[in-house]
């Protein structure tokens, strides 16, 4: 069952905090409140609705592009497994990668080789275009 008022409050506290990271660069892996999110988009697990997500894009200080990643093991065109150098391996979960709001990060966790991050890039464009 997805606690809908709970993210609500958490969200408005996000918000209302106008407290955003130092960094979010692109190739970085972070913790993001992603929120409770509707039928099969993305959701942030636990009682901050977390998830590390790649960050893809920067735009300015505000705004950046993210690709969430996982730990559970996927195959197919959707999926890109490589290791984020966070200790653990990861999964890019292409398919949901969207636009978010810098204060949905909350700290840097690791980082993405080039390597990973020019395929990862070039198979988001894949599905896309």
């Amino acid at each position: 069952m997805k606690d809908y008022k709970l993210w609500t409050m958490l969200k408005k506290e996000i918000h209302n905090s106008n407290l955003r990271p130092l960094g979010g660069k692109e190739k970085e892996v972070w913790i993001c409140n992603l929120g409770e999110n509707i039928g099969f988009e993305e959701d942030g697990k636990g009682n901050n609705f977390t998830r590390p997500v790649l960050i893809l894009r920067t735009f300015n200080k505000n705004f950046c592009y993210i690709v969430p990643l996982s730990t559970t093991e996927k195959r197919g065109k959707y999926y890109y497994p490589f290791d984020s150098k966070t200790g653990k391996n990861s999964v890019a979960l292409l398919s949901q990668s969207k636009s978010i709001d810098t204060m949905r990060l909350s700290r840097k966790v690791g980082y993405v080789h080039e390597e990973d991050f020019k395929e990862i890039k070039l198979k988001i464009k894949e599905i896309l275009f």
